[in-house]
């Protein structure tokens, strides 16, 4: 028996995604499944080990044995890969870098897709990334698709570094934006793309606030016919 929807969000880089979605299961007491973080933690698995990411057979090995698991503490998720809590690690700059390109291999995207799709199975989640509502969970019950220009996005992630010490040019953090937005949206594979049902919602000014309180009001809605029409 499902718990709930199941609630995806799609959309670029900086676009509030995983923000959003952090802020919306709190509010419906839901499981937030942070699908970028598992990208990551697989990238950085292979710097770890020492493996080149364009080395696609030592990657599918790796996978063989990957652990990777989401766990809730205090309203805050935590990343475990192998066991070990990664939740800081994961976020570093050139593991970003390399979460895109791992992405794009075919083994890769598999794997995580399945190991998504079992969390997920049963409904009460919410899932953010490039692909959810395209590939992961094309049935699922509500689709967004947030979305800003690159010079907002660029902004706001050139403000996050900022705030973790990192000096960074603000042109090199917009052409590493614009060109993880091309890489994303080329995959051959589950390509960044729009599903012809989600709801597109341009984040560019609005505040995170505004953002979650309007998709959460959207949600209830939904949620609401659902319950008149069981």
């Amino acid at each position: 028996m499902k718990k709930g929807f199941i609630i995806a969000i799609d959309g670029p880089a900086a676009s509030g995604k995983s923000t959003t979605a952090q802020l919306l299961a709190e509010k419906l007491g839901y499981v937030y499944i942070d699908t970028g973080a598992m990208y990551r933690a697989c990238a950085l698995k292979a710097k770890k080990m020492g493996i080149d990411i364009n080395d696609e057979e030592s990657i599918r090995e790796l996978l063989d044995d990957i652990d990777i698991r989401i766990e809730n503490h205090n309203s805050k998720n935590r990343i475990f890969l192998d066991g070990e809590d990664v939740s800081e690690d994961i976020r570093a700059d050139d593991i970003s870098a390399l979460a895109s390109a791992i992405s794009a291999i075919p083994a890769v995207r598999y794997k995580m897709v399945e190991l998504q799709r079992k969390m997920g199975e049963k409904g009460g989640v919410i899932l953010d990334g490039r692909d959810i509502g395209t590939f992961v969970f094309p049935t699922a019950e509500v689709k967004f698709f947030l979305t800003a220009s690159p010079e907002v996005r660029a902004k706001r992630r050139w403000l996050e570094l900022q705030q973790k010490g990192i000096n960074k040019d603000f042109s090199e953090v917009l052409a590493d934006l614009v060109k993880r937005d091309n890489n994303d949206s080329q995959r051959a594979l589950a390509p960044l793309k729009k599903a012809d049902d989600a709801i597109e919602v341009d984040t560019s000014n609005i505040t995170i606030e505004e953002q979650t309180d309007y998709l959460y009001q959207i949600i209830r809605s939904r949620m609401e016919e659902e319950c008149k029409s069981s």
